[in-house]
């Protein structure tokens, strides 16, 4: 069954990275590795979307196959946006970070609250 109590926490914490990341972009340093962030399996959100908990039947609705995609997604740029911010290519992170990533941040985070509201 679907716990929508670990797509609020989701919500939150995705909606935090675009504070880390600008304040990485700003300074040149991330606290987390930019090949960490790329990965969608290593935040609570994504052990918990790819892991066991959820059912089969969870995992073949369409609502679950767009935020996996998404949230797949969401992670890649991050790490892209890291990446760049850490190797002085900060003019590049910042028309990232303020392009696909709030596109894809957007995305993601409706993608959740569209899975929370059908509960399945």
């Amino acid at each position: 069954m679907l716990d929508t109590q670990e797509i609020d926490k989701a919500v939150g914490a995705h909606g935090m990275w675009k504070a880390r990341l600008k304040a990485g972009v700003a300074t040149g340093k991330m606290d987390t590795p930019a090949a960490t962030i790329r990965v969608d399996n290593e935040c609570a959100f994504g052990k918990w979307l790819l892991g066991q908990t959820l059912t089969a039947s969870d995992k073949g609705t369409a609502d679950y196959k767009t935020v996996k995609d998404l949230h797949a997604q969401f992670h890649k740029v991050a790490g892209q946006v890291a990446e760049l911010a850490t190797s002085g290519k900060k003019e590049a992170a910042e028309t990232l970070l303020a392009g696909e990533f709030a596109a894809t941040s957007m995305k993601l985070t409706s993608a959740m609250i569209a899975w929370k509201k059908t509960g399945k």
